[in-house]
């Protein structure tokens, strides 16, 4: 499986096909994010550094069944059910969503 790169466009010059180039060398796939000033990826980059911090960089594991299990185990039974998120008032996602409905567009609160 190739690498995937992501890149943040900060400014025109990023986007020219010459700065890509040296990415793909070696079969590595390219993903571009346009940037939009509104921090929207900052969750899902948040939730990413999390569950390296609290469960993969924790301990070794055997198989990659045993850690996708594993993963599985975490964001179901602990990240979604009963970590609090600032992002959401300090509520877990499913309290959250019980308060607010499933509308993943629903403007959430700050604390």
């Amino acid at each position: 499986m190739a690498a995937v790169a992501s890149l943040a466009l900060l400014s025109p010059p990023f986007t020219a096909a010459a700065m890509m180039s040296p990415a793909t060398v070696g079969g590595a796939k390219v993903s571009v994010v346009e940037t939009t000033g509104d921090q929207s990826n900052a969750v899902a980059e948040s939730f990413f550094a999390t569950i390296k911090r609290e469960l993969i960089t924790t301990r070794a594991w055997r198989s990659v069944t045993e850690l996708r299990r594993a993963v599985f185990n975490y964001i179901e039974g602990w990240y979604n059910t009963r970590r609090l998120h600032s992002s959401l008032s300090y509520l877990s996602p499913a309290q959250w969503e019980a308060a607010h409905g499933p509308n993943l567009t629903t403007k959430r609160t700050a604390a």
